[in-house]
């Protein structure tokens, strides 16, 4: 009994990595459906985290949405990724209007067979304040008005080799003179992921 009680408060580099993962994955498609840039109806109901969650089921989101999160996990096993970025774009003046960051904090001394001892529950506190935050932001973000696209960046070391053709360097998407409001985080024990989102300010 104390052996199973021991596994099941104990985290290792890729449960954690998992954790985040899969927090990235409900996040997303909640700012694409909370920012109304799909449909409301291509979103389902979905329960997570004690809460009830919108996720899209436009298969061209989700395939792009896969091969993003399956890479940045690759990432996040080598230790190689410190931020994930969602921006929104004004699709006729390509300007970036708002700007989604989430820091990658991550334990550099943690190897793959180490563990760490964690409650899970305080786990799933933190990402359901994070997530709450992101439901709330439509109080506080400008309405969006016309059409828009989104990008995913990922932040990784100088030295981290690109995945394929496919993948490129990027703008950063820097919003000039932009209004911040920073959100919880919350913490794996292996990983710390801080919030924040920035947008132009209208006035």
């Amino acid at each position: 009994m104390t052996s199973n009680t021991l596994v099941c408060n104990a985290i290792t580099l890729k449960g954690s990595v998992d954790i985040i993962t899969e927090f990235f994955d409900y996040g997303i498609n909640s700012i694409l459906y909370q920012r109304g840039l799909y449909p409301s109806d291509r979103f389902i109901h979905s329960q997570k985290y004690g809460l009830t969650l919108l996720m899209s089921i436009d298969d061209q989101l989700k395939e792009y949405l896969s091969v993003m999160l399956n890479q940045m996990k690759t990432f996040m096993l080598t230790k190689s990724v410190h931020k994930m970025v969602l921006v929104i774009i004004n699709v006729e003046t390509h300007e970036t209007v708002e700007r989604w960051e989430f820091l990658i904090d991550c334990d550099k001394t943690i190897t793959e067979s180490d563990s760490k001892s964690v409650d899970h529950k305080e786990i799933q506190k933190g990402i359901r304040d994070v997530i709450r935050q992101i439901t709330a932001s439509v109080t506080f973000l400008p309405l969006l008005e016309g059409k828009f696209s989104f990008d995913l960046l990922l932040f990784t070391d100088k030295d981290t080799d690109l995945p394929s053709a496919l993948w490129s360097d990027s703008n950063p998407h820097l919003i000039p003179n932009a209004e911040e409001v920073e959100l919880r985080s919350f913490s794996t024990a292996v990983h710390k992921v801080n919030a924040l989102v920035s947008y132009k300010n209208c006035e």
